[in-house]
């Protein structure tokens, strides 16, 4: 066997099992940060995906310089893994506004969205996502109309995590014109706009009527994060004749929050869901009944 190989083996292995204590304890490794994130920086080259990712995520507690552009240069690298690169740029971002000199990287990532390799579009432009990050607002905003779906997505929630109240206008406009993957994705991201909440909830109870089940579901799933269902029970009510077995079913499983009064007056709708086609409903239906008793 080749003794030079053996002795980087057990190089590495020293490695890991120097930077281990590290990653069982977030408290330990913020005590010597100073000696821990040299360690797990070199082990970063050399680490499995389980320990890699591992460590991207305690870097990512870290918000300094020296962290950033290795962090970068993961996501640049074609022969990393997908989901390593795509944890490097969530990391990114998070360090972003920590950090005290980030134009320099922001401008290489500025550069990175309009590579020509999708990935790297998809990577950086989540990177740059950041709250306040009015410089990549423009650019970001050009990638809803990439012509790779997962650019648009990914660009949808960079410009979310801007955190950017006047970007409503051009999401509502591309929830009306842009492709069904790019319709839920900003579905699921309108109820991050706090200050625009009876847009966002009027944007939902739209959608509840719209032809796609999926963006109906979608709707329904998201009205209930942003209002009490007790002030929408005629909506829900409503919901319980959708065609979609989903969207019956969730709407039983909200209605069931609410107070016993509150569904005595339509008792005999659920009653008759009992013989609905499909198991999920059927359950849900029981579950209110057994609740109203008789």
């Amino acid at each position: 066997m080749n003794r030079g190989k053996v002795l980087k083996f057990e190089a590495k292995e020293q490695l890991f099992e120097k930077v281990q204590p590290y990653i069982e304890s977030i408290e330990r490794f913020l005590e010597e940060r100073d000696k821990a994130v040299p360690l797990l920086l070199k082990a970063l080259k050399h680490a499995d995906h389980k320990l890699k990712h591992e460590i991207i995520l305690l870097l990512g507690s870290f918000a300094k310089q020296e962290v950033a552009w290795p962090l970068y240069q993961m996501i640049k690298d074609h022969n990393e893994d997908e989901e390593i690169r795509n944890s490097a740029s969530i990391q990114l971002s998070v360090i972003f506004p920590f950090l005290k000199q980030p134009q320099p990287l922001i401008d290489r990532l500025l550069e990175d969205i309009e590579s020509r390799d999708p990935e790297l579009r998809r990577h950086a432009a989540f990177a740059l996502g950041w709250e306040r990050n009015t410089q990549a607002a423009i650019p970001l905003i050009e990638l809803l109309y990439d012509s790779d779906i997962e650019v648009q997505q990914t660009a949808v929630n960079a410009l979310s995590n801007l955190r950017d109240d006047r970007i409503i206008g051009l999401m509502l406009e591309r929830l009306e014109h842009g492709p069904l993957e790019q319709k839920r994705c900003i579905l699921f991201n309108l109820w991050r706009f706090y200050s625009k909440q009876k847009e966002v909830i009027s944007v939902y109870l739209k959608y509840l009527d719209h032809e796609d089940p999926d963006l109906r579901f979608d709707a329904l799933v998201l009205l209930g994060s942003v209002v009490q269902i007790k002030e929408y029970i005629p909506v829900y009510h409503k919901c319980l004749r959708d065609k979609d077995p989903r969207i019956r079913a969730l709407a039983l499983r909200e209605l069931g929050e609410t107070s016993r009064e509150d569904l005595l007056g339509f008792r005999d709708e659920i009653k008759d869901m009992l013989s609905d086609a499909h198991m999920e409903v059927k359950q849900a239906a029981l579950k209110i009944l057994k609740r109203l008793g008789n």
